[in-house]
């Protein structure tokens, strides 16, 4: 008398199909810090990893413009991060190309998980920093997130975080404005600063 063998559940289970590799934080900054992203732009998102490639000129401008004028208008007291990790999660981190951060680096021992301005410069980006990126700077609880965009030449102020529907866990911007290179802004937590839009622009 003879016997099928079939499968136990357990090795059923085990025979699924190949599936995405999900990056996580200590993953992404250790091979970072062996150079393995050297020139790529890598960022983490939502345990993707996402690359960016070489900075072309005019971007690399905007952001030293925008370093530069952000550092005047909130003056001392304050931290300029640039391209530096800013841990949203244990799989996001999406090295912002600029986050202001009150307080002093003095006893920092580790990577800031808030900020009170993030600015990023776009040129190709520009649809993924005003969707992707948003939700999750609004998501942690970034309460000022800018978008500066080359190409068009304007500013986009993104505010009011407010949660997307129940269950979702998710977060967007309840207010987007979006200024020319005539207008100023000031940021929310410099109320005191006046910043024109072109002096960002290269």
């Amino acid at each position: 008398m003879s016997a099928t063998l079939s499968p136990s559940r357990s090795m059923a289970t085990a025979q699924v199909g190949p599936r995405a590799f999900r990056w996580t934080l200590a993953l992404f900054h250790r091979l970072g810090d062996l150079g393995c992203f050297e020139g790529r732009r890598a960022k983490l998102i939502d345990g993707q990893l996402i690359e960016e490639g070489p900075m072309d000129p005019p971007h690399a401008l905007a952001l030293e413009r925008s370093d530069a004028v952000l550092r005047e208008a909130f003056g001392r007291g304050w931290r300029f991060r640039i391209q530096t990790p800013l841990v949203l999660s244990q799989t996001t981190d999406p090295l912002p190309d600029i986050a202001v951060i009150r307080g002093s680096v003095q006893g920092q021992t580790t990577h800031p998980t808030a900020a009170d301005l993030v600015v990023e410069v776009a040129d190709s980006s520009l649809n993924f920093d005003l969707t992707t990126k948003a939700e999750l700077y609004a998501t942690a609880g970034i309460l000022d997130y800018w978008v500066l965009d080359v190409d068009g030449r304007t500013l986009h102020v993104l505010r009011d975080p407010v949660p997307l529907s129940q269950g979702l866990g998710a977060t967007a911007y309840r207010t987007h404005r979006t200024l020319a290179e005539a207008d100023t802004v000031s940021p929310l937590a410099a109320p005191g600063a006046t910043i024109r839009v072109a002096d960002l622009l290269p």
